[in-house]
């Protein structure tokens, strides 16, 4: 939703020129599009929630597919289109700033969630770094669909985000054994801290 105020901003310092975008239709199909479907499901689920959990339908490979899915018709989509006009030296500069961007949220992510005086436990700073820093094609390709509606470059302008899904799922493959290995290290060091000492005798 911020992107919504924050785009036109963005237009506008680089492109040098005014942009006007239609927020109640955006914010009404933002709504319509995102968060009833997830009001419905959170009713639904209470309903369902002991056939669900007796049944256990297979969610995650459901989900799965619908996202992969989602990403090849968005690759489709956007490379299908001759206007997209974007050169190989271009699109190796994008993913390497995408790269960038990534791994700099992951890090600054770190540094805030290990800080002397947080109070967050390992497991907490590794839901921070990977989650927070986590951007999907779900939500993210409707927003873009809907603020940029009509708008005929709008293949050019979802390489970022189709860039960025991919890396969040690399690095994340590559950080996990590392990030593992520091968190339980970090929870076996802050249980020994934790000990009583035992009462020295004399």
């Amino acid at each position: 939703f911020q992107g919504i105020v924050i785009t036109p901003l963005l237009l506008l310092l680089f492109l040098g020129s005014s942009s006007s975008v239609p927020f109640t239709s955006i914010f009404s199909q933002l709504f319509m599009t995102v968060v009833v479907p997830l009001i419905i499901g959170q009713i639904v689920r209470r309903y369902i929630k002991d056939w669900l959990e007796r049944k256990k339908p297979p969610f995650g490979a459901i989900s799965s597919c619908v996202l992969l899915m989602i990403i090849y018709t968005t690759f489709c989509d956007t490379f299908a289109n001759p206007n997209i006009d974007l050169d190989k030296f271009s699109l190796i500069i994008i993913v390497f700033i995408i790269f960038s961007i990534q791994m700099s949220f992951m890090f600054l992510t770190f540094l805030f969630s290990t800080r002397n005086n947080s109070t967050f436990t390992p497991a907490d700073t590794v839901a921070i770094v990977f989650c927070s820093t986590h951007k999907s094609l779900t939500l993210g390709i409707p927003m873009l669909k809907i603020v940029f509606a009509g708008y005929e470059h709008l293949s050019l302008i979802s390489v970022p985000l189709l860039i960025y899904h991919p890396a969040q799922i690399l690095l994340g493959s590559l950080l996990v054994p590392t990030i593992k290995s520091w968190m339980v290290s970090r929870q076996k060091a802050l249980k020994l801290t934790r000990q009583p000492k035992a009462p020295v005798k004399v």
